[in-house]
C-alpha cells in the first residue's frame, strides 16, 4: 500500500510540475508577444497620426479643394458628397440647373464623402476624379461621374468603365493610373471625409452655406440660403 501511496503522490507531483512549467511557457510567450505586438502596434499609431492631413472647415478653402466660380464672391457653398449616391446625383442635377444664378454671388467647393459601406463603387469614383484633377479635368469627371450613375454604381468592377470616361475626356490614362496609385490622392478623400465628420456631416449629401448646414438641400432652399447670406454681407455697403 505504502508503494501505491508514493507512486500516486509521484504522479500528483509529476502533473503540477509539468502544470507549472506550461503555466510558465505561456506567460512567456504572451510576454514575448507583447514586446512584438505594442512596438508594431505604437509604429502603427505614430504612421497613422502622420500621415493624416490638416482638416477644413466649411468656412475655409483648402489649398487642395476643387472650386467651381470666382473665390472672390462673397458666398461660399460647400458640398460634401459621394459619387454613388443616388440623392447627390439630384443634388448635382439642381445645382447644375440653378448655377447660372449663383455664379455672380457664390462659388462651390466640392469634398469627398464616400459611404463605402453602403456604396462600394464610390471610392474608386473619388480616386478617378482626384486623379482627373491632376491633369485639370476634376470638374469634368465629377460631372460624368454623377451623369452615368446609374451606369456603374452596380458594377462588381468599375476600373474598365471609369478608364473609358477617362478617354472620353482626353485623359492620359497611364498617367491617371499614376496618380490613383499614390498616397496623395487616398489621404486627399480621406481627409476630406475627417473634415467632414468634424462639421457634422451625417450623411449625403450636406450642403453649407457660408458655414451653414441646410437641412434638405433643394434648389430653391440653396438659392434662398446664398441670396440671405449675400443680401446679409451687402447690407453694410
Amino acid at each position: 500500500m505504502a508503494n501505491k501511496r508514493d507512486e500516486q503522490r509521484k504522479r500528483k507531483e509529476e502533473k503540477q510540475h509539468s502544470a507549472e512549467q506550461k503555466a510558465k511557457t505561456l506567460q512567456l510567450m504572451t510576454k514575448v508577444s507583447l514586446f512584438g505586438v505594442l512596438p508594431l502596434f505604437a509604429l502603427l499609431v505614430v504612421y497613422t497620426l502622420i500621415s493624416q492631413g490638416p482638416t477644413y472647415s466649411p468656412v475655409e478653402i483648402a489649398p487642395n479643394d476643387h472650386v467651381r466660380g470666382d473665390p472672390a464672391t462673397p458666398v461660399t457653398i460647400v458640398v460634401y458628397a459621394d459619387f454613388q449616391c443616388p440623392a447627390c446625383a439630384t443634388e448635382h442635377q439642381d445645382m447644375t440647373r440653378i448655377w447660372p444664378q449663383l455664379r455672380e454671388r457664390a462659388h462651390m467647393v466640392f469634398r469627398h464623402f464616400p459611404i463605402t459601406a453602403s456604396h462600394p463603387n464610390a471610392w474608386d469614383a473619388a480616386l478617378y476624379a482626384e486623379a482627373a484633377g491632376k491633369q485639370d479635368r476634376f470638374w469634368e469627371m465629377h460631372d460624368y461621374l454623377f451623369a452615368t450613375q446609374s451606369l456603374w454604381s452596380s458594377l462588381p468592377d468599375v476600373a474598365g468603365e471609369f478608364d473609358s470616361y477617362a478617354l472620353e475626356l482626353n485623359l492620359d490614362l497611364e498617367k491617371l493610373h499614376a496618380d490613383i496609385a499614390t498616397e496623395e490622392m487616398v489621404l486627399k478623400v480621406r481627409d476630406d471625409q475627417r473634415g467632414g465628420n468634424a462639421s457634422g456631416v451625417l450623411s449625403t449629401p450636406a450642403v453649407f452655406v457660408n458655414g451653414r448646414l441646410l437641412a434638405r438641400p433643394s434648389d430653391d432652399q440653396i438659392i434662398e440660403a446664398v441670396t440671405e447670406e449675400f443680401n446679409a454681407l451687402n447690407a453694410g455697403d
